[in-house]
């Protein structure tokens, strides 16, 4: 945890008390003085860590007789049956829970820390999850803690070190870490585009939904002597069996209530109508109706502000929230488009790259081609100048034939016989002559196919030429050293207004935003109908996982209130619709019924 150190002004050489204050994620020293009341020490805890909706919240301690108690205000701090001889111990808790968060918590870190608190008790047991809830939870805080989940950067293992699941239900189901972690992250990869606010008040919401949100027990007995708690909240107050504080058996809500008082042991609550009788039970010692008064004043005081127009600090808090959500919004949506762009210039130049490599190819292969025709361009030339050779010799040889048989005609026969012979030495030599003649032709035919194969040749050469100097020419024009543009979020980027409140100075007339703030209470609106729309959605998942892990559970680890929680369930009784069946009847009826339990 963080530790700052903070110490009150003092006059003179008053003695001085260190003091020790532990919230949900930072320790806080202050020294103070005798006469340093319990308020001036919650102011500078609030100022320390810029808490302006300090009235969820209280300081707890454990007193010199091991009693859990909350710092009185109006009371000196040391007068209080506080220890001095050591350090003094505080612990910074919400006292008082909202009826709605997402309506009432304005504040940011009013937010966080409500977050971190529910989480803590919900993590100890201290309020009851189902076990398919708490897995949706889980994701929610992780995407609070860690941002968008990111396939590339995922490393099995990686929320081993979180504590995100209560310890009941990783006792009740065989399952390794390794797979509630898959079925954790399944989760967490579909909240994907939540920022951190966002995703803690969505869990803040699912959680104000389970019985034991915000709920302050206490034993009680009634005039029959039955054990019973009592819970205190902020709707009301609850009764409840002494073994299972998930449903009340009868409720009374804190617009009933007109005044609240104990003597000794006995403890005393009014209805606003005179007529009806009083609910009375019986705590084991005054300390605890001290305790429980408290929270009941606090409790029905926050109800009955709730129901009056806000103050002119809460309406200042409201509006600069919504300034701060409209500035957020608005540098989130210049992020995504940087984002936006800085992926389009990537994908141009992957898409670039790749047609440089593309016609790399293409220009290579041209070349190949290129080369295989000069190369059959010349085989083609030396085979034509054989052939003319072959053509030449064969045209002499009959030539010479001819002039062979012309010769053998003119020469005289002497005798028949030889005339005979010589005319058939003759046509020998005709039969050679016409053979050789027909080869002649053919050569001649076959080294004119020749040329036309070469013109061909020569043309395609001519075409591959024309294609690489075009390719080389569209290559020297294409610049393929595009890099990705950067977007940084420089200073003089972010609006006036946004400069203005970082310096502490005044916002300007005229605000930038202040037209922006009707369109975002309708965007708050629209959020709001959205998440009850998605409401629906997220029952039937959770009922999904609670199919798929049900087949591994061991059912003899289950704990009790796992068992009444499945009952209340299978009976249809939600928390809401409990607190509607336990306060329907009159108040002398629910009186009655609590004095027979």
């Amino acid at each position: 945890m963080p530790k700052m150190t903070m110490t009150k002004a003092s006059k003179g050489n008053a003695k001085q008390f260190p003091v020790r204050v532990t919230t949900m994620d930072a320790e806080l020293e202050f020294t103070i003085e005798p006469k340093t009341t319990g308020k001036e020490l919650f102011d500078m805890v609030g100022r320390t860590i810029g808490l302006r909706e300090t009235w969820y919240f209280g300081l707890q301690y454990v007193d010199s007789k091991d009693y859990v108690a909350w710092l009185k205000f109006d009371k000196k701090v040391l007068d209080q049956g506080i220890s001095k001889e050591s350090q003094i111990q505080f612990t910074f808790l919400a006292k008082f829970y909202p009826e709605e968060v997402s309506g009432e918590l304005v504040q940011e870190i009013t937010q966080h820390l409500f977050f971190l608190q529910v989480k803590q008790s919900i993590l100890n047991m201290d309020i009851y999850c189902p076990p398919e809830a708490s897995v949706l939870l889980a994701a929610f805080a992780v995407q609070a803690k860690y941002g968008d989940y990111d396939e590339s950067t995922y490393q099995p293992g990686m929320l081993a070190s979180d504590d995100l699941l209560p310890q009941r239900v990783l006792d009740q189901y065989q399952m390794t870490p390794a797979m509630w972690e898959d079925k954790i992250k399944f989760w967490y990869a579909e909240r994907r585009g939540m920022t951190s606010d966002e995703a803690e008040m969505d869990y803040l919401k699912i959680a104000q939904d389970l019985e034991m949100y915000g709920v302050n027990y206490f034993q009680i007995k009634n005039k029959k002597d039955s054990d019973l708690w009592i819970g205190v909240d902020a709707r009301g107050i609850g009764v409840y069996d002494r073994d299972n504080r998930l449903l009340p058996k009868v409720a009374f809500p804190w617009s009933e209530i007109k005044n609240i008082s104990f003597n000794d042991k006995r403890f005393t609550i009014k209805n606003v109508n005179k007529k009806e009788p009083h609910f009375v039970f019986y705590a084991p010692k005054p300390r605890i109706n001290e305790l429980i008064l408290e929270l009941c004043m606090g409790n029905h005081e926050l109800y009955m502000r709730r129901r009056r127009p806000d103050s002119m600090e809460i309406q200042q808090m409201k509006e600069k929230a919504m300034e701060e959500k409209a500035r957020k919004q608005m540098d989130r949506s210049r992020l995504a488009r940087e984002k936006q762009l800085r992926e389009e210039a990537v994908r141009e130049k992957e898409e670039m790259e790749r047609r440089f490599l593309q016609m790399q190819d293409e220009v290579r292969q041209t070349q190949e081609a290129l080369a295989r025709s000069e190369e059959t361009a010349e085989l083609l030339h030396e085979k034509m100048t054989v052939l003319d050779e072959e053509a030449r010799l064969l045209t002499q040889k009959a030539a010479e034939a001819e002039a062979e048989v012309q010769r053998i005609k003119l020469t005289a026969i002497k005798t028949e016989e030889e005339r005979m012979h010589m005319e058939q030495r003759a046509h020998d030599a005709e039969i050679l002559a016409a053979a050789i003649l027909e080869d002649s032709e053919n050569r001649a035919k076959e080294a004119e196919q020749l040329k036309d194969e070469l013109m061909k040749a020569k043309l395609s050469e001519k075409a591959a030429k024309g294609k690489l100097l075009e390719l080389t020419q569209t290559m020297s024009h294409t610049d393929y050293s595009t890099s990705i543009p950067s977007y940084p979020v420089l200073a003089s980027d972010l609006s006036p207004t946004l400069q203005y409140v970082e310096s502490g100075a005044p916002l300007p007339d005229g605000d930038i935003f202040s037209g922006n703030l009707d369109q975002l209470s309708l965007e708050m609106e629209k959020e709001r109908r959205e998440y009850l729309s998605k409401s629906k959605t997220l029952q039937d998942q959770l009922k999904d996982l609670k199919s798929e892990i049900q087949v591994l559970k061991v059912e003899d680890r289950s704990s009790t209130l796992d068992r009444l929680h499945d009952e209340s369930m299978q009976r249809g009784d939600s928390k809401y619709a409990t607190l509607r069946k336990v306060t329907a009847n009159s108040a002398k009826a629910r009186v009655a019924f609590f004095e027979e339990l």
